[in-house]
């Protein structure tokens, strides 16, 4: 006797509770596994949950197994654009997957600082040097950390990034809905990041625009640049001076939309590249700041204000300069101060 899943009913096929990730590899391979869905993975496309499911498996291989009805949700054959729903049965059928994910040894953990914290979000301040997560070289990132640190948690997802370089505030979600609904928010204007950057040169202006298109482009290295260029995507930002004098000056930059670099980008297009930026700035000129003491880009993400995404709790977070930055901002002799 067979079941509707291609299975004989003498071996029944396992649901299993995904707490054990090692567990979970080893099975994979040899018998088809039940997967049930959470609240945690509401609202999320099917190829997606494969992906953060079976790393280590091809892309095309996850596709084909959908698109063939390996792969099936409640016993019915599904799209790899179905959105799953909290009680969905997901069948999985054998596949061989890569290593699972390393865990890092406790001297490359870094030490993140938790601003914010309730059932569906956790707001954390970055600093410099962390990536947000593995690739490119890097195998561990602040998610894969945060992740680690808390094995039995269901859902942590960065709800956006920060360059590697720049510190300050980031959003994971811890609910799938407040991922949605953050997304949703960020589309349409309603999370207001804000910026401080330290810039070369004296800005005349106390407020201005930069509204220029931004294209992404690679050097023969691989390593992703990003330009102004006709016919690139849209970019906004708003610049408030905070404090002025011959050699620098202070900015808060009010992200209105979010493109890779786009900061950094802006100013030196300006003609104010971030003092310490070694992608967009003067080479020579940050060699000379590293001397005084400023090491790294000055840039931190400094205030997040938005509504909670699941209660309208209006929040305003903000992060202090890490101390490097505070020491060098203060041994500028600004005007007027």
């Amino acid at each position: 006797m067979v079941s509707d899943d291609g299975h004989s009913a003498s071996r029944k096929p396992k649901t299993v509770p995904l707490t054990s990730i090692s567990k979970f590899f080893n099975m994979i391979k040899d018998s088809v596994i039940f997967q049930v869905v959470d609240e945690s993975s509401e609202g999320q496309r099917i190829d997606n949950f494969l992906i953060k499911l079976l790393k280590g498996v091809p892309k095309s291989h996850i596709y084909r197994i959908v698109r063939s009805g390996e792969v099936r949700v409640n016993s019915r054959r599904i799209d790899v654009v179905y959105r799953l729903m909290p009680g969905d049965r997901v069948r999985i059928p054998p596949v061989r997957m890569g290593q699972p994910p390393a865990v890092p040894k406790k001297s490359s953990v870094v030490q993140v600082r938790v601003v914010f914290e309730d059932d569906a979000l956790l707001v954390v301040d970055k600093p410099s040097g962390l990536a947000v997560h593995g690739g490119s070289g890097v195998s561990f990132g602040l998610i894969e950390q945060i992740r680690s640190s808390r094995p039995h948690a269901k859902c942590l997802e960065l709800v956006h990034r920060l360059d590697r370089e720049t510190s300050g505030l980031i959003m994971i979600a811890k609910k799938r809905r407040a991922l949605v609904l953050l997304h949703e928010m960020i589309r349409k204007g309603q999370v207001h990041k804000f910026y401080w950057a330290l810039v070369k040169g004296s800005v005349q202006e106390t407020h201005f625009e930069i509204n220029v298109p931004l294209k992404k482009y690679a050097l023969a290295s691989g390593e992703r640049r990003v330009q102004v260029e006709a016919g690139g995507q849209e970019s906004r930002t708003v610049f408030t001076c905070k404090a002025v004098c011959d050699e620098f000056t202070l900015l808060e930059a009010e992200l209105k939309t979010g493109r890779t670099h786009q900061i950094r980008v802006h100013l030196a297009h300006k003609g104010h590249p971030i003092a310490g930026d070694d992608k967009y700035g003067d080479y020579s000129y940050n060699a000379g700041l590293a001397k005084q003491g400023l090491k790294r880009m000055f840039l931190h993400a400094r205030t997040l204000r938005f509504g909670h995404p699941l209660t309208g709790e209006p929040l305003a977070l903000e992060a202090p300069l890490p101390v490097d930055l505070e020491i060098f901002y203060k041994s500028i002799p600004w005007q007027g101060l």
